[in-house]
């Protein structure tokens, strides 16, 4: 018989401030974490039009740090390090005592994290790998200000940090997890972009449900601010641009005059539990976790498909959860705001929903937590789960004209008051691979 899967804590570290509290002060507010970007030099950039986790900087870090985590700090990106501090504010959020010997079972704890993909090597050049002068200049591998590839393998290898490779690989969240928690329990980590949080979570989900572990740390992280990855971000997607519109508006999901993604980052990490577990540990209960699913969909021309993805993995997790579309409360959108995109995931909803998908309630956290790719699904449900504690499925922002071509009943002009507290979260990736999960709120 499948065990029970109850949330019983969660660590949020958002562009609209850190933990619970915060995170849902900003979504009743409506206040976006979209701005001008501050932490790095956005002169040279595509965009400096971001949603950045202002809250976290090396000054404030170590606040969040353990002692030996702060000894560790130097071989944490910026990924590992929003990761491994969202997971520290999950475990004492949670009330999970990880210190104490035979509190709880180590054995039966255990980790899934989502992560974005590291850097290669010759890639990395914004993060200040190579040697450097006094004033920050590259001192190898250069010519005339020029960075040279050919003289990469005789000179560069040599110049750089031997402990490199441990800040960026995208297994480390879980490694210091792991460490801090003393998790001996399953221990895996995901690349799929935006669809790794809901893929965590479901595989979490998985273990605890077949009696595998009783707890688990599940979350996800990612940074896209960063002079590499928005240059990236710049050639493969399709970026917001208003001119001197305030940048709090520029994500708009669903809205007619969308224009593309904006860029973001963050972490969030939920405390998975067997629900006799928890019940005997006296633990808050913050939903349900009731089933997951997930599908990739490409062409044998290679060509992505992301309305079949989407829709194989809202079945899907219904199935799981067995229920059916008419059960759902309400659904949590990708909602990436751009326009083909947008079109492609309504286009999935009203396969999947039918007569329904023009009046189930639907909502797009991105439009004020922007496209952190690794981050998103858990950060999106958070957004739904502390919404839902509080009767109402959050509201749209920056959806004011709605694109009448997505027939869908976009939340927007402020929140929605709801006794359903099932929620159907879904997330994909430009590569066609998408996940969901079913959630029941407390």
């Amino acid at each position: 018989m499948s065990k029970r899967v109850v949330i019983t804590g969660a660590g949020i570290l958002s562009p609209t401030g850190i933990g619970v509290d915060e995170f849902w002060s900003a979504i009743s507010e409506q206040k976006s974490g979209i701005g001008r970007v501050e932490r790095i030099s956005a002169t040279a950039l595509p965009s400096n039009v971001a949603a950045e986790a202002k809250a976290i900087n090396d000054n404030t870090a170590k606040d969040y740090l353990t002692k030996p985590q702060k000894k560790s700090k130097k071989v944490m990106c910026r990924e590992i390090l929003l990761g491994v501090i969202s997971a520290n504010l999950c475990i004492d959020q949670s009330g999970l005592d990880v210190e104490t010997p035979d509190a709880i079972d180590h054995e039966r704890l255990g980790i899934e994290f989502g992560a974005n993909q590291m850097f290669s090597p010759p890639v990395v050049l914004g993060e200040g790998l190579y040697a450097r002068d006094a004033d920050g200049n590259l001192t190898v591998c250069t010519e005339d200000g020029k960075f040279r590839f050919d003289q990469w393998g005789e000179h560069g290898i040599a110049s750089m940090d031997p402990l490199w490779l441990l800040k960026y690989l995208p297994n480390m969240p879980a490694c210091h997890i792991g460490i801090r928690a003393e998790a001996r329990g399953p221990n895996n980590s995901l690349t799929l972009a935006e669809a790794s949080g809901n893929s965590a979570m479901g595989e979490a989900f998985r273990i605890i449900s077949s009696g595998r572990a009783d707890i688990m740390l599940c979350g996800s992280t990612g940074s896209r601010i960063h002079p590499v990855k928005c240059l990236h971000a710049a050639l493969w997607d399709e970026l917001a641009s208003y001119d001197d519109a305030d940048p709090s508006t520029w994500c708009r999901p669903f809205d007619a005059s969308r224009r593309g993604q904006v860029v973001g980052e963050g972490a969030c990490t939920f405390l998975f539990e067997e629900e006799e577990h928890a019940r005997s540990r006296g633990a808050t209960v913050y939903g349900t976790v009731l089933g997951t699913g997930s599908s990739c969909v490409i062409s044998r021309d290679g060509i992505p498909d992301q309305r079949t993805a989407l829709a194989n993995a809202m079945r899907l997790a219904l199935s799981d959860a067995d229920l059916t579309p008419a059960d759902v409360g309400h659904v949590n959108a990708n909602g990436l705001g751009e326009r083909q995109a947008d079109l492609n995931e309504a286009a999935a909803i009203r396969d999947v929903f039918g007569d329904r998908a023009s009046t189930v309630p639907v909502t797009a956290p991105k439009s004020f937590l922007g496209n952190s790719g690794a981050a998103c699904g858990t950060l999106e449900l958070a957004a739904s789960l502390f919404s839902l504690r509080n009767g109402v499925v959050p509201a749209t922002i920056n959806c004011n004209n709605l694109d009448e071509e997505c027939g869908l009943n976009v939340v927007r002009g402020g929140h929605l008051a709801i006794e359903n507290k099932v929620v159907l979260s879904v997330n994909v990736t430009t590569n066609g691979q998408a996940a969901a999960i079913v959630v029941c709120g407390a």
